[in-house]
């Protein structure tokens, strides 16, 4: 048994098994994919290819999505359709939208991590997760308590950005924001404070760290068709996997007891003032842990990586692009009637009122152009539930995974032009200077159809926050500009490693280092240690 559990996790001998029985389906496939007369789409490549492109998965599709536009990836599993055509999109995503789910595939894959989530089911429990999820997001309730904690947190974070400013300190962004994310979407969604930002609490940042690790490590199964076997044997990744989620579930369920002894000790005041998502879900169910538990963890894939995400690779972009953002802040400024006799970062968010976030439609324009590029969920997987026919001729059948690439089509000249790949947000704005929407089935970033994204706009109210604040009283710089960052192949598209960038207090403040952005220059007290690389 131990000689076969060695060999079953040893990765080359593995793929190279993989590879071989790949090779006799392959013809196999290719013999199937006419019968009767049936068009299907051409092969683009088989999963062992996708395996061996792992960690440059994206820009592997996207090669394939620019020369066939819709394709399949031949699976000894499954059938597996990939498509970045807009109409396709539109038909599973809205107009045959009964037939296209997540299936049993995904469900397996990820049930281990999100169990019974609303992203994982489909009919009742869908529906049912979806009404309760849809009365939160509307309530006026949440919506004002979750601004007052986006503000907290980003304020937590504007002093600690005020730290690496004044001492000229090389600070990790990505990090930082995943904090500070992970600690609003406690709070908003559980009425929790980890406090992650201030490394103060252990048991928060070991659970944040296995969350983060179950994630990355639960996408490995879509490309590794040997992941059941390396589970049964646990072997390889999989083992990593059930240590990482044993943390996870040990963490949630104790979240979980202490709010319904909390709900049961004061019921009248929490009827009265049910702010978090979690206090709503435990009056629908309070005798589930296991229901309460992925309610849980669904929204905590929902709302922190999401976030974190965005805010991370705009801050890259707006480095790579500094009159964007001094176009950005001089918004900011002006929408939020900014003077200088604003001393310190907590001044400047009580500023920026719900009225002046509508006013910064250049931010919002920004924002979205990031998300175009840089989408949080880069893949989006559906199964077929039965045969048929997508606008572009081609045959699916029952059983077939059916994904659309929202980070492929977010590069695709055929969709947004031949400067598709660079990084405009005037795109979103009308003559007008006034923020308008695409097609959500051409700008997939947060869905279409019954299954958008409800907290769409929850998203843009947390980006624009933090953007805001951060934006206007801070410029950044990276601290390496020739270094291009790589994302991490994961359900969301993570910044692989740190995004290391030097803060400096945007000039006119009243601090002891300022950034001009015109002259792209720096001004530092005599007093302190001079920055020689800027």
């Amino acid at each position: 048994m131990a000689a076969s559990m060695d060999f079953l996790s040893n990765p080359i001998l593995m793929s190279v098994i993989t590879a071989l029985c790949l090779v006799l389906l392959f013809h196999y496939f290719h013999k199937k994919a006419k019968p009767h007369g049936k068009k299907y789409h051409p092969i683009g490549a088989t999963v062992f290819h996708l395996f061996i492109n792992f960690n440059k998965m994206h820009h592997y599709m996207t090669d394939l999505a620019e020369k066939y536009k819709s394709y399949r990836i031949l699976s000894p599993v499954q059938g597996e359709v990939y498509t970045a055509d807009p109409a396709n999109v539109e038909y599973i995503l809205k107009a045959n939208f009964k037939n296209y789910g997540k299936g049993k595939h995904t469900h397996s894959i990820a049930s281990d991590l999100l169990g019974d989530g609303i992203f994982t089911v489909d009919g009742d429990q869908w529906r049912e997760q979806r009404k309760v999820s849809s009365q939160e997001f509307s309530t006026k309730i949440l919506r004002d308590f979750s601004s007052v904690i986006f503000r907290n947190n980003t304020i937590k974070l504007g002093k600690i950005l005020s730290q690496a400013a004044d001492s000229n300190q090389i600070i990790d962004i990505n990090d930082l924001f995943m904090k500070a994310t992970t600690d609003s979407i406690f709070k908003v969604g559980f009425g929790i404070d980890l406090d992650n930002l201030s490394g103060r609490n252990e048991e928060g940042a070991r659970f944040s760290r296995a969350f983060d690790d179950a994630n990355n490590l639960t996408y490995k199964r879509f490309v590794d068709v040997t992941w059941k076997i390396k589970r049964f044997f646990n072997i390889g990744f999989e083992a990593e996997l059930k240590n990482n989620m044993k943390i996870v579930d040990e963490f949630v369920y104790k979240v979980i007891q202490v709010k319904i002894e909390q709900m049961q000790k004061s019921k009248d005041e929490f009827l009265l003032k049910k702010e978090d998502i979690l206090s709503r879900f435990i009056q629908v169910n309070d005798r589930d842990p296991k229901y309460l538990r992925d309610i849980i963890l669904n929204f905590m894939l929902a709302g922190k990586d999401p976030i974190a995400i965005s805010m991370c690779w705009f801050i890259y972009m707006l480095c790579k692009h500094p009159e964007v953002q001094e176009k950005v802040a001089k918004e900011i400024i002006e929408a939020t009637n900014m003077n200088k006799e604003i001393t310190d970062v907590a001044d400047f968010a009580a500023r920026v009122s719900d009225t002046a976030l509508d006013k910064m439609q250049y931010l919002h324009a920004a924002l979205t152009e990031t998300i175009r590029l840089y989408p949080a969920l880069p893949v989006d997987p559906k199964v077929c539930f039965s045969d048929d026919v997508l606008p572009d001729g081609c045959n699916v059948n029952k059983g077939d995974v059916v994904a659309y690439l929202p980070y492929a089509m977010g590069r695709m000249k055929f969709i947004w032009g031949d400067d598709a790949l660079e990084f405009k947000p005037e795109r979103w704005l009308d003559q007008y200077g006034c923020f308008h929407q695409e097609s959500p089935f051409k700008f997939t970033a947060f869905q279409a159809g019954p299954r958008t994204c409800l907290g769409r706009d929850f998203a843009y109210r947390q980006l624009k926050i933090f953007s805001s604040v951060l934006l206007g009283w801070f410029v950044f710089k990276l601290s390496n500009e020739n270094k291009v960052p790589q994302y991490r192949t994961s359900i969301n598209l993570h910044v692989d490693g740190p995004l290391q960038v030097y803060v400096f207090h945007r000039s006119g403040f009243q601090n002891p280092s300022t950034y001009n952005c015109e002259t792209r220059s720096v001004w530092v007290n005599p007093n302190q240690k001079k920055f020689d690389s800027v």
